[in-house]
């Protein structure tokens, strides 16, 4: 099985393809359908004390629910960079270098601020 990046936006579209979805996947839907599952995954913790969410792996059924909207969150950013025709892995490297540069190890390495606050 390949478990590349590409392999698995393949399988997404094809299981996407399969059922005729992709009339429905215009850029607007899939952000928005992208922001109601990121909702989804905020639900999953909200209300819940740091102290539990800092244990997650020790809570299988937490894991699981946050697992499951993780994955509907990732869906959708493949079928927007399909849509986009965006290789995904390779703007995520370059979003990368481009935040190495703003953030270097030895100015930021621990600190929360942002690229343009003072120290």
């Amino acid at each position: 099985m390949d478990d590349s990046l590409a392999a698995l936006q393949a399988e997404v579209i094809a299981f996407r393809d399969a059922r005729d979805w992709s009339h429905f996947h215009r850029a607007k839907d899939l952000v928005l359908g992208l922001v109601a599952e990121a909702g989804e995954l905020a639900e999953v913790v909200l209300w819940r004390e740091p102290e539990v969410l800092e244990r997650i792996a020790e809570d299988p059924e937490l894991k699981r629910r946050l697992g499951e909207e993780m994955a509907d969150v990732f869906v959708y950013l493949l079928y927007l960079a399909q849509h986009a025709g965006l290789d995904l892995a390779a703007t995520t490297r370059a979003k990368l270098e481009l935040n190495a540069r703003k953030y270097p190890v030895d100015r930021f390495r621990g600190s929360a601020r942002k690229y343009d606050e003072d120290a």
